[in-house]
């Protein structure tokens, strides 16, 4: 029953029973039932659905003579014995006993059978070639490792060691996934709070109480027969473990054997629990020494590297890349950091956060393609994915909620690279009686105390590199007017952006003065935007940059006037770049609802006359924000900010995919592509 239950555990992992006598199975593993495993392609083999055994008992049925046995064929391994003083060497692939060689003389195993490496005499490293997930040994000083250089051991696949693993684990009785428990008398401590008060000269725990803590395993130490030690991370936070079976057995009464059993049965990577006594160790540090034996709450039948250098493992595997690769995970715990303290930020200025709708049947507030889709319930309508939040909180200023703000995920159904993905996050706030005048102060105000906030941060987990802000960076911010900015960098007089023929007029004059055309098929909006993007992001280099201004024809949903220097119709709105990436855009809301409805038009007319296509969405006035202007929005300031985008700046990524715990849209696909099993 239970080698039936094994086998049936094995099946994804491409492995099937392979019979052997019964007696050596006894022997082996404990059990009273012959099979055991092997995967189903070995290098041996050219049968990979046959194994090796099954195919020598064929051919004595049907006749073939046997091989007589030698003088060592009665032993129960049913394996000839080495020459004297010769290793046992065994590269068949079969899972066998292996010989116990002379003294000085290491055991050799190239059968790429998972088992733990024997103890080599003093000054002697054990070998082991056969590529499983251990522990390695270590070699005594100037002692090199051993190395069997007669046939290099064949690569075991991922699947194999898994199924190693639970057949280890199985024949020890560990293959569980017990319910976490919490006994009466024992103070548990996750790995921080245990540095943090046992690491104090005046702690001293309870009289007959034990401190428990729980972790994964990181590394395992062994020290002879009688003496373990196994690091344990948790949240970050890593505890060194001591058993001593001495003092375990005159604390637990654990005998030798059951203490060897549940030493073998921990490898890297599994979840474990344990409970002790804390202690000062020879070098001083800080570590539990258990009274009794650690029991797994989760063992790892997959093995756990040490450390990821493949990029496709990094994509494929994003569990393993915040679990081994500092830099991702701490730039994830920055990300939380950053939303905690803007939290914080907009509630002390007494902004309440609200939640709006993420699917409805319009995209509003920005111009880019949505993600569209369809409902159960609204068969026949089509539904769209939010770009924007915009329209719904400014609606709850209509409602009479004077400061509000939100933080959470917006899509556009546009192409990615280094600084944009499909799905992203955002924060937005309106407040009443806002002018761009203060925009600009609160947004000044906020980037400098981020600044300060993720210095000390990444300066209190010891990667002050992570940021890279000169110290007087943020002092001073710039600002400049985009139409009378751009004019004086290209040194022409820029037209009437208002009218109808903007676009082929200053299409001439630029080619006039730059002697070649801009993109063919560019929109108005477009052309003005690229212009900016070369001639003004860049003195952000140096200075935080404010743009004001804009012409009126780039934000429909921002209050214009007529610029005195200029005469061009422009809006009431600030975009803060630094380091060359926009970070924050903010505008005075246009309230009046006639003058929307035709800034609403114009935008439809521009949009139908770019030949927009049916996956862009529904292309309509909103007629219900309309009605909401009607019943009187005030004098609003709206200020929206990617968090992403925040988060690459504060921790020196260069890439968007970096600040998500997994990557971009083309790494989740990449994820869920790669990890079917065939």
């Amino acid at each position: 029953m239970a080698a039936r239950a094994l086998a049936h555990i094995l099946r994804p992992y491409a492995v099937q029973p392979l019979p052997v006598n019964a007696a050596v199975y006894s022997r082996l593993y404990s059990l009273v039932q012959p099979p055991c495993i092997r995967a189903y392609a070995t290098t041996k083999n050219p049968n990979p659905r046959e194994p090796r055994d099954q195919k020598k008992l064929r051919l004595r049925k049907k006749g073939k003579p046997r091989k007589p046995a030698s003088d060592n064929s009665e032993k129960l391994s049913g394996h000839k014995n080495p020459e004297p003083k010769q290793p046992a060497s065994n590269n068949s692939g079969e899972l066998s006993e292996p010989t116990n060689p002379e003294p000085n003389q290491p055991a050799s195993n190239n059968s790429g059978e998972l088992s733990e490496p024997t103890n080599p005499e003093p000054n002697q490293p054990a070998s082991n070639n056969s590529g499983e997930l251990s522990e390695p040994t270590n070699p005594e000083p100037n002692q090199p490792a051993s190395n069997n250089s007669e046939k290099p051991s064949e690569p075991v696949s991922t699947a194999t060691k898994v199924a190693q693993r639970i057949q280890k684990l199985f024949e020890l009785d560990a293959l569980k996934w017990p319910r976490i428990e919490h006994p009466e008398g024992v103070k548990y401590m996750n790995n921080a709070e245990f540095k943090r008060r046992c690491g104090d000269k005046d702690f001293k725990p309870l009289p007959g109480q034990d401190i428990q803590i729980r972790g994964r395993i990181i590394r395992v130490r062994k020290q002879g027969g009688k003496l373990l030690f196994l690091d344990i991370m948790s949240n970050f936070h890593t505890v060194q473990i001591v058993l001593d079976f001495g003092h375990i057995q005159s604390v637990s009464d654990v005998t030798l054997e059951q203490f060897q059993k549940q030493r073998d049965a921990f490898l890297r990577g599994d979840f474990v629990s344990a409970e002790g006594s804390p202690v000062r160790t020879p070098a001083g540090d800080l570590a539990l020494k258990a009274n009794k034996l650690p029991y797994q709450l989760s063992p790892s039948i997959a093995p756990v590297p040490r450390r990821l250098i493949n990029e496709e493992t990094k994509v494929q595997s994003p569990h393993l890349n915040l679990l081994l690769v500092h830099e991702a995970s701490a730039t994830i715990r920055f990300r939380s950091e950053l939303i905690w303290w803007l939290r914080v930020f907009f509630q002390n200025k007494r902004f309440i956060e609200v939640q709006t709708p993420i699917i409805a049947d319009y995209a509003g507030g920005a111009a880019a393609r949505p993600f569209l889709t369809s409902s159960t319930e609204f068969p026949r309508k089509e539904l769209a994915l939010r770009i924007a939040p915009e329209l719904w909180l400014k609606r709850m200023i209509v409602g009479g909620f004077d400061r509000v703000f939100e933080i959470g995920p917006s899509f556009r159904n546009e192409g990615l690279d280094s600084t944009h993905n499909p799905e992203f996050t955002t924060c937005e706030f309106y407040q009443a009686y806002a002018n761009l005048s203060s925009l600009i102060s609160f947004t000044t105000n906020l980037i400098q105390q981020l600044a300060l906030f993720s210095a000390a941060k990444w300066e209190k987990w010891g990667s002050k590199e992570r940021y890279e802000f000169e110290p007087d960076y943020f002092v001073n911010f710039k600002q400049v007017e985009f139409i009378p900015a751009l004019e004086e960098a290209l040194d022409i007089k820029f037209p009437d952006l208002s009218e109808t023929d903007a676009l082929s007029r200053l299409r001439k004059t630029l080619h006039a003065k730059l002697g070649h055309q801009p993109a063919p098929g560019a929109s108005l909006n477009k052309l003005l935007d690229t212009l900016a993007g070369k001639y003004l992001e860049p003195e952000s280099d140096h200075a935080p940059l404010y743009i004001i201004n804009h012409p009126a024809c780039m934000t429909p949903l921002s209050k214009s006037f007529t610029c005195p220097k200029t005469g061009q119709l422009v809006s009431a709105r600030a975009e803060l770049f630094i380091k060359g990436r926009e970070i924050a855009n903010m505008y005075e809301e246009e309230n009046d609802p006639f003058e929307q409805r035709r800034k609403f038009e114009l935008q439809l007319q521009a949009r139908n006359a770019e030949g927009a296509s049916p996956e862009d969405g529904q292309a309509v006035v909103d007629e219900s924000y309309i009605e909401a202007l009607e019943h009187g929005l005030p004098p609003t300031g709206g200020w929206g900010c990617g968090i992403d985008r925040l988060v690459m700046m504060f921790s020196a990524s260069s890439r968007i995919s970096d600040t998500l715990p997994f990557g971009s849209l083309r790494n989740v696909v990449n994820v869920t592509q790669g990890s079917r099993r065939s």
